[in-house]
C-alpha cells in the first residue's frame, strides 16, 4: 500500500500563489482536499483565486516578517498547517560591470540586494516560521508533522550573463536544502525543493510574437522541446508535499535544459 501524507481536510499555504506556478499549485492542492491559503501581493488576482478554490487570501510580501506571522496563523487557525510552497520571486538580469569602466555602470548593489532579501530570505523566513507551527502539532498516520517546497531555479546551475543576484538567490535556496531538511528532521517535517526550467507563465506575455518567443525558446530543451506548464510543474511539488520518503532533495523540472550563457 502506497504511503504518503494526507493533506484532504489540512491547511496550506502557497507564496507567489495568485499566479503562474504558484496558482496552479494552490489548484492541485485544494483538488487534493486542502484548504490554501493564497499569499501574495497581488490582492485581485490572490482574492479571485482564493475565490475560486474555497481557499482565503493573504496579502503578503516576504519581505515583511510580521506579514508572513499573520498568513501563518491564518492557515493554522483553519486546519493544521502540513504544507507550505514558497513560490514567491522575482527575477533581475544586469551585468556584473558596465562596458565604460565605470563603477556607476556596473551592477546596481541595492537591486542585488532587493532580490536576494525576497527569493532568498524571504523564502527562509516562511521557512522558520511554517515550519514552528508544524513542529507543535500531532503527525499524520504517515509520521509527517509537515512539509515544504521551495522553489529554486536551473538559474542556480547554469546561470546566463546577467543573472548574478538572480542565480545566487535560487543557488542559496538550493544550498540550503539539506541543512534545513537535517533541522527540520527532528520535527518529522519534510523540506525539499523543486528548480523549474523554462515555464510558460505570464512572464513571456502574449500574442503572435510572444508565441514565437516561446517556440524558440523551446527549442534548447532536450525533450520536449517547448515550454513546461505550470501544471507539470506544480505536479511535482505537490509529489514532494505528499511523498513521505521524498525528502532533502533538489528535483530540476526542466525537460534536460542545460542553459547555455546567454
Amino acid at each position: 500500500m502506497l504511503r504518503g501524507m494526507d493533506i484532504k481536510g489540512t491547511s496550506a499555504i502557497v507564496t507567489g500563489g495568485a499566479s503562474g506556478i504558484g496558482a496552479a499549485v494552490a489548484r492541485q492542492l485544494a483538488a487534493r482536499g486542502a484548504i490554501v491559503v493564497v499569499a501574495d501581493l497581488q490582492a485581485e488576482k490572490g482574492e479571485a483565486l482564493a475565490a475560486e478554490i474555497g481557499g482565503v487570501f493573504a496579502q503578503v510580501d516576504v519581505t515583511s516578517t510580521e506579514q508572513i506571522a499573520a498568513a501563518v496563523k491564518a492557515a493554522a487557525e483553519i486546519a493544521p498547517l502540513r504544507s507550505v510552497v514558497n513560490s514567491a520571486g522575482i527575477g533581475w538580469a544586469q551585468r556584473t560591470i558596465g562596458r565604460d569602466g565605470q563603477l556607476e555602470s556596473a551592477h546596481d548593489l541595492d537591486s542585488f540586494k532587493r532580490v536576494v532579501a525576497i527569493n532568498l530570505v524571504g523564502t527562509f523566513d516562511v521557512v522558520r516560521q511554517a515550519a514552528t507551527v508544524m513542529s507543535t502539532q500531532e503527525p499524520t498516520e504517515s509520521g509527517d508533522r509537515g512539509a515544504i517546497v521551495n522553489l529554486a531555479s536551473v538559474a542556480a546551475f547554469d546561470g546566463q550573463i546577467g543573472q548574478a543576484s538572480y542565480s545566487a538567490s535560487k543557488g542559496g535556496v538550493v544550498g540550503m536544502t539539506l541543512p534545513v531538511a537535517r533541522d527540520l528532521s527532528a520535527a518529522a517535517i519534510r523540506l525539499n525543493t523543486v528548480a523549474p526550467g523554462l515555464i510558460e507563465t505570464p512572464i513571456y506575455g502574449e500574442g503572435p510574437e510572444s508565441e514565437a518567443f516561446k517556440a524558440k525558446l523551446g527549442e534548447s530543451v532536450l525533450f520536449p522541446k517547448r515550454l513546461g506548464t505550470p501544471d507539470e510543474l506544480a505536479s511535482m511539488v505537490v509529489e514532494c508535499l505528499t511523498n513521505s520518503y521524498m525528502n532533502a532533495e533538489t528535483v530540476r523540472v526542466d525537460g534536460g535544459i542545460r542553459m547555455p550563457p546567454k
